[in-house]
Formats: C-alpha cells, structure tokens, sequence
C-alpha cells in the first residue's frame, strides 16, 4: 500500500502546492480523499484499470475544484464518489452545466453514492464521523491490507477525530494554522493540536497537509510545523506535493 500527496494546500494553489488530495494505492483499488486541484494529477500515480473510490470530506472548493478535470481521466473500472447524506443532490448540480462538463455524459461508469448507505458499496472497512468545521465535515478511517489510515480534513481539536485515529497506522490531518495560533470559529488545526490528536489516539505516524496557502509560502515554514508537532508526537512529518509514503 502507498499513499502519495497529489495536493498539499489549504485554500488555494501556489508554486509550492494544489490544494488537497490524497491518493492511497492498494493491491485492487484506488481511494482517494478529496479533490482539490491535486485531484488533476491523479493519472500520474493511479492505476485506472482498477475501481476507483472518491471520499470527498466537505463542499468547500479548495477540497473539489479538482472534480473539474474529471473529463481528463478514464476511470476504466468506474469512479465512486462517496459524501455525506445529501451530498449526492448537491454534486449532481456542481458537477454539470454552466460548471463543467456534466457527470452523465462522462465516458466512464460513475456512481453518486452517500454515507451511511455507501457502505455496503465498499469493498473495504470504512469508518466516518462529523468533525467541527464551518459548513460541516466529515473524516475518515479505512482499514485494508491490515492497515488503518485516517484522515482528519478542516477541524478543530475533537473526540471524534481522536476516535477516529485510534491506533491508526497512518494519520493524516489539517494543519492550516501556524505554530501557536489559533482563532476561535475558524475550526482549524495548528501543529500542536494534531499532534495532540495522534498522541492520545496511540497512532504510529502523523502527516500534515492542508496548509494554508497564506501562512506557509515556503516549504522550510512546513518544517517549523513539523518541528513543532514533534515536541509532541515525535514521529510527525510535513507533506509536500509527489511526497509518496509506503505502508
């Protein structure tokens, strides 16, 4: 199994980093977390000969802009895009005319499936609960080929992502604010709230992404977060864009 960073910033895109998306590639399937404007770079890295399942977290653009390049791919096994209850209605509307090019006249199979019920649908274990972020959000935690990997997109501090990390072999959460900061309602993460959230879920490794585009300009700013969160959780390690992790 091998994860790889397709897009590593909150927001919007900038030299160093699209916005998010994550691939994690397994022995018979793609999953992908979100799609920002990392999500165009998919053909890259994955395998389109095999199904492919698109867990999207929340409607904010910077986690599906990147649905506009879904004309570009040939998902040869079909594309699942999975969201919360009444996410497939509003997807039906973003993806189509005036926006882009309209989800049932794509070349390939595609489904519009929602949680609770898109679980029968997955051929693997998948476990989601709500996150506090404006608008609402959704993390997730698969388990394939004996591994566990979260992912805690837009969030402050909360039991849910806690639970949803337990153990986890992989963590990968948000970190939009700097080290230190934190702004009440804005629902974000600085480096030492996600290092706490791997602490006292006892996951092996944290990844953060989703840094905002107007607080880390430089990769050596991504570094002082990881800096940071390791005084923490020691085994922390800031993502860029390509970075590719083997599990």
């Amino acid at each position: 199994m091998e994860i790889v960073f397709l897009g590593t910033n909150g927001w919007y895109s900038t030299a160093l980093g699209d916005t998010v998306s994550i691939l994690v590639k397994t022995n018979d399937c793609n999953i992908v977390f979100d799609a920002g404007n990392g999500f165009n770079k998919l053909n890259e890295y994955a395998d389109f000969s095999r199904p492919t399942y698109l867990f999207i977290s929340h409607f904010h653009l910077d986690h599906i802009s990147g649905l506009h390049a879904l004309l570009k791919f040939n998902f040869r096994k079909g594309l699942s895009i999975i969201s919360k209850s009444g996410g497939d209605k509003f997807l039906e509307k973003f993806i189509n005319s005036p926006f882009t090019f309209p989800l049932r006249n794509l070349p390939y199979k595609t489904k519009l499936i929602t949680l609770p019920k898109a679980i029968k649908d997955i051929p693997f274990k998948i476990d989601f609960l709500p996150l506090v972020h404006s608008g609402g959000t959704i993390g997730f935690r698969i388990e394939k080929e004996n591994k566990a990997i979260t992912y805690c997109p837009d969030t402050a501090f909360c039991k849910n992502a806690v639970k949803l990390s337990k153990k986890a072999d992989i963590l990968i959460t948000e970190c939009a604010f700097r080290s230190g900061e934190n702004r009440e309602k804005w629902f974000h993460l600085n480096p030492e709230l996600a290092a706490a959230i791997a602490a006292k879920a006892g996951a092996k490794k944290l990844y953060l992404t989703h840094f905002d585009a107007c607080r880390y300009k430089t990769f050596n700013d991504r570094l002082k977060a990881q800096k940071a969160a390791r005084k923490i959780f020691p085994k922390t390690y800031a993502s860029k864009d390509g970075m590719r992790v083997k599990i």
